[in-house]
């Protein structure tokens, strides 16, 4: 079921707005025996490479929050909304806190807006064991389908979708701007192979995702996904 669609198309499906980072800080303050409490949200700018495609939060509500995590049981998460250089940190909080985290569920994840730190938690996870799961319905976009491939085991529901397309680094390069050795885009293609696709594969699921620009993407069933990588 490959389809590819531009990204605009798709984006309008999702509703997408525009992609970046924020970091939220609050403070509070008496004066004149009123206490006051200040909000600011700066934009924060992302050194790594920004794959994501629509950014509304996934409706899921859980018993705690962890930036883009929603704890939903003592051995529950889910990942609803994008990860940023914050995430691999707010992992580690999460499962300080929630040690019993088993299995990460992935309903409706839009991808990332700073690659180096999404792989960075993709091998988090794999570390910690956890299984990955897409639930009907369930859609995992651009940089968020890494994550999925770094479950210590992966399932997902007949009609789940997985979109992909090239990075889009700081300086508007590609994977294409870069030779096929070059260490940019080796990272990939080790990091597949580190979460257990054979490196024929990891090579041919690499290529697949660069084989659209940035600007559009390629819908992928489960069915496609698994010619690449074992799911349960």
């Amino acid at each position: 079921m490959l389809r590819r669609l531009a990204l605009p198309a798709l984006c309008a499906l999702l509703a997408c707005q525009p992609a970046s980072a924020r970091e939220v800080s609050t403070r509070t303050w008496v004066e004149d025996g009123v206490t006051w409490t200040e909000t600011t949200t700066v934009e924060v700018f992302e050194p790594g490479s920004e794959r994501i495609v629509g950014l509304t939060r996934a409706d899921v509500q859980g018993v705690a929050s962890f930036g883009p995590f929603e704890v939903l049981d003592g051995t529950r998460a889910a990942l609803v909304a994008e990860t940023d250089s914050y995430s691999p940190a707010d992992f580690q909080k999460m499962l300080r806190a929630h040690p019993g985290i088993r299995v990460l569920e992935m309903p409706d994840c839009p991808g990332t807006v700073d690659d180096f730190a999404n792989l960075r938690l993709g091998r988090m996870i794999r570390a910690q064991g956890i299984a990955t799961h897409v639930p009907e319905h369930g859609s995992v976009r651009s940089g968020a389908v890494e994550l999925f491939l770094a479950g210590a085991t992966r399932s997902a529901a007949p009609d789940a979708s997985f979109v992909v397309h090239a990075w889009l680094d700081e300086d508007g390069r590609e994977p294409d701007d870069f030779a096929a050795n070059d260490p940019v885009n080796r990272a990939y293609v080790d990091y597949y192979r580190e979460m257990g696709l054979p490196a024929d594969k990891a090579a041919a699921f690499y290529a697949l995702t660069n084989s659209v620009p940035h600007e559009d993407v390629l819908m992928l069933g489960t069915g496609d996904l698994q010619k690449f990588a074992a799911l349960n």
